[in-house]
Parts: structure tokens; sequence; C-alpha cells
């Protein structure tokens, strides 16, 4: 219509949009991916640790060594491409390459697992103790201090002596140890989101503690589980890389970032390339994984909203 003016328009789609006629506006979920894949250096570094675990896991079908095979004509080799040992040999002939791909999934692996351990203690913990409160607060968080008070690495390297040394009791060790921080991010958490309206109903309505807790209080807490879970992931793969070093962690003929990090440093005057190789992926993981944390704290910051 020819009466209708530019302003007439703007206030009629205005309008609509009120009614929930016009288009629909970001979801919280929605806003948070935007904001990350705005952030230039989480997504790139994002991009580069999808490569890494791309490479780490599927690489080994296409290298042409296994990493426990031995080349009794090839020990302490540098990089020789006639004889397919692109990134050399160690001191048993074995091929670096495969070894570094073994070495970055067990890694990777160790800290999937131990960071799993890590929260699932850390929210159960932490929310019992938020939202009973009280007695119970007091005394689950002063335990919670009093193992803050050991030494953490002495304590991980006890657990691995006394229970062994194998991989499923090393995420356990390392894990058991982590969830501290996490019990205690969950726990302040928890003291916020008690006191509001929807658990107040929850309770009204007759619902018991353990069910509130799972059901509206935990799915509430997604967004500072999953920051301090990306965080933790470099911190667990430095641990376990140190306990390795320290011969405790991942035991031949299993390898692990930590372990050729060790071995090469014990040789590096004459064989450079067994640390180099190692040194350089355990820096690009932990420097990417950093940026991601910082991007996923960015974007999940209620804030900046």
């Amino acid at each position: 219509m020819a009466g209708i003016t530019h302003k007439d328009e703007t206030l009629s789609r205005y309008a609509e949009d009120l009614a929930g006629e016009g288009p629909k506006g970001r979801s919280l979920t929605e806003d948070a991916l935007r904001r990350l894949f705005t952030n230039k250096a989480a997504l790139i570094s994002l991009i580069v640790v999808a490569l890494i675990v791309l490479i780490a896991f599927i690489g080994p079908y296409f290298v042409p060594w296994h990493y426990s095979t031995v080349d009794w004509t090839a020990i302490r080799k540098p990089p020789d491409f006639e004889k397919l040992h692109y990134l050399g040999t160690d001191q048993n002939g074995r091929d670096l390459l495969a070894r570094l791909l073994q070495g970055t999934q067990m890694s990777l692996i160790v800290a999937a697992v131990a960071t799993l351990v890590s929260v699932v203690i850390g929210i159960v913990y932490g929310a019992v103790a938020g939202y009973f409160g009280g007695r119970v607060d007091a005394v689950m968080m002063r335990f919670v201090d009093i193992m803050y008070a050991l030494p953490y690495i002495l304590f991980v390297i006890i657990l691995v002596v006394i229970f062994g040394r194998s991989p499923v009791l090393l995420f356990v060790g390392i894990g058991a140890i982590e969830w501290l921080t996490m019990a205690r991010i969950v726990r302040g958490q928890t003291l916020s989101l008690k006191e509001r309206e929807f658990i107040e109903a929850a309770r009204a309505s007759g619902a018991k503690p353990f069910t509130i807790i799972m059901r509206h209080i935990v799915p509430n807490l997604a967004g500072p589980v999953v920051i301090y879970a990306t965080l933790t992931i470099p911190e667990i793969i430095i641990t376990e890389s140190f306990l390795s070093y320290l011969g405790l962690g991942i035991q031949e003929p299993q390898t692990s970032l930590g372990t050729l990090i060790s071995e090469g440093a014990q040789v590096i005057e004459v064989m450079p390339w067994l640390l180099v190789a190692p040194a350089i992926m355990l820096v690009l993981l932990l420097l990417c994984l950093s940026y991601i944390g910082d991007g996923l704290r960015d974007a999940l910051d209620p804030k900046d909203r």
C-alpha cells in the first residue's frame, strides 16, 4: 500500500517478532558456539587438535612400521626415507614415527579417561556438599583441604607404586587426584543454584535431594564443568609425561609422549631427533588445548553475553 511508510513497516516487523511470528533469536548454545568460532586462536587450535587426534588414531594404519617392530638394519639411524623411517629410529631400531603416533594416542587416552574420572567424582562430591550445606559441607570440604595439603605428585606416585603401573590404574590414579578443584568449583556453583526458584519448586513438589541434584543442579553446571575439564586435560598430560619421565608411567612395549621425551633426553647428544619430535608434539598439543580452554571460558562466560 502506498500509504504505508518505511517506519510503519519497521514497526510491523518488530510487532511480528514480539508475537513470535518473526525470526527467532539464537539460543544460548548457538550464541556460545558463535563466540567460540569467532575466536581465531581457539578455532585454529580446535582444528589442530582434531587433526592430531585423527592422525594419532588413524595414522598407525598407514605407517609401514609397527611401534614395537625392530629393524636390525637401521639402529640409531636419523631420518631415512629410503628405508621408510621418516623420523629415524631409536637405540633399539624401532621406528620413531610409529612410536610417536602410539605415544600421542596413549597420552590422549590417559588425559581423556583421567579427566572423565575427575569430572565425575568432582561433580558428585561438590554437588552433594553444596546442596546439603551445614556440617555435611564443612566435613566434606575439610577433607578436600587436607587432600590439597598433600604433595600432589608424591601422592600420585604412591598410588602408582601401590596399585601397579598398568594404564588403567594410571588413569584412575591421576583422575582420583584431579577432582579436588572440580569439587570446589561445583560446590560454589551449587550453593548459588540451590537458592533459585526452580530448585524451590522442585522441593515443594516433593522431589528427593538426590533427584534434585541429578536432574536440576548437575545439568546447570555444564558451562563451568566443560571449561575446567578442557583446562584439566593439559595438566593431566603433563602429569602423565612427568610420571613416564620418572619411569612410573606407561611401560614397555607401550609408550607415551613422556616416555619418548625421557628416552630422547638420555641420548640427546648423539640422537637429538629422538627428543625433538615428541617435544614438539607435546608443546603443540598443550598450547592448542590451552587456547581451546580460554576460548570456551570466554564463550560460556555469562558476563560477556
